[in-house]
C-alpha cells in the first residue's frame, strides 16, 4: 500500500459520524415592511421615494439631471440617451452619468435590492455610473435575506448581485465617504 493510500484509509477508518444539519432558522415577517426598507436603505446612504407612476421618475430625472448627460435605461417608460443593448466594450459606458434599472426584490432588513445580470445587460454597469436609480414593486418587499436566497434562482441568470446603496467606504479615519468607487447616489422608487 502506499502512503498515500495508507494516510486516505487511516483518514476513512477515524472519519467521525455525521452529524444531522441544524433546521433552519425562521423569522416572524416584518408587519410595516416599507418603512423598515427605507430605514434600512437610508442606513446604507440611499433614497426611498414612493411614487404612483412610471412618469413620475422620468419627472424627476427631467428635474435634476441636465439632458446632455448621458443616461442609460432599461425600464419601459423611463427614457434614457444611451442604448447599452448595443454596446458591445463595456468601458464605452464609463461616462454613464445615471443608470434606471428595474430591481427584481428589496429586503427591508438591509435595504438590499437583487439584480439579476439580466436586468443590467452589462455587469459594470450598476457600479460604474455616477448615480443609479433602482426601481421596485412594492410588492417584492421581503422581511430577510432567509425569505430573499429562497426567492433568488442564480442558476435561471448565471449572474446577479445585492445592491444596498451607493458606493462607499469607511475605512480612513472612520469617516464614512459617500461615492468611494461607484455611484455617488442611490435613489429608489417604489412603486405599487
Amino acid at each position: 500500500m502506499s502512503s498515500k493510500a495508507s494516510i486516505l484509509a487511516a483518514i476513512q477508518k477515524n472519519k467521525p459520524v455525521a452529524s444531522p444539519l441544524p433546521d433552519l432558522l425562521s423569522f416572524p415577517d416584518e408587519p410595516n415592511l416599507v418603512e423598515k426598507y427605507e430605514k434600512g436603505l437610508s442606513g446604507n446612504g440611499g433614497q426611498l421615494m414612493q411614487v404612483t407612476a412610471i412618469k413620475n421618475v422620468q419627472d424627476y430625472i427631467e428635474a435634476n439631471f441636465p439632458r446632455e448627460q448621458l443616461k442609460a435605461s432599461l425600464v419601459e417608460g423611463v427614457e434614457g440617451n444611451i442604448d447599452v443593448n448595443n454596446i458591445s466594450d463595456p468601458h464605452d459606458l464609463e461616462h454613464v452619468e445615471l443608470a434606471v434599472l428595474q430591481g427584481e426584490l428589496g429586503v427591508a432588513e438591509n435595504g438590499a435590492i437583487w439584480m439579476p445580470e439580466k436586468n443590467v445587460v452589462h455587469r459594470v454597469l450598476p457600479f460604474i455610473a455616477q448615480h443609479l436609480i433602482i426601481i421596485l414593486k412594492k410588492d417584492t418587499l421581503l422581511t430577510n435575506m432567509h425569505q430573499a436566497y429562497e426567492k433568488v434562482k442564480v442558476n435561471d441568470h448565471g449572474y446577479g448581485v445585492f445592491i444596498a446603496g451607493p458606493s462607499k467606504t469607511a475605512d480612513i479615519e472612520q469617516s464614512l465617504v459617500i461615492g468611494a468607487h461607484g455611484p455617488r447616489s442611490l435613489t429608489v422608487f417604489l412603486m405599487d
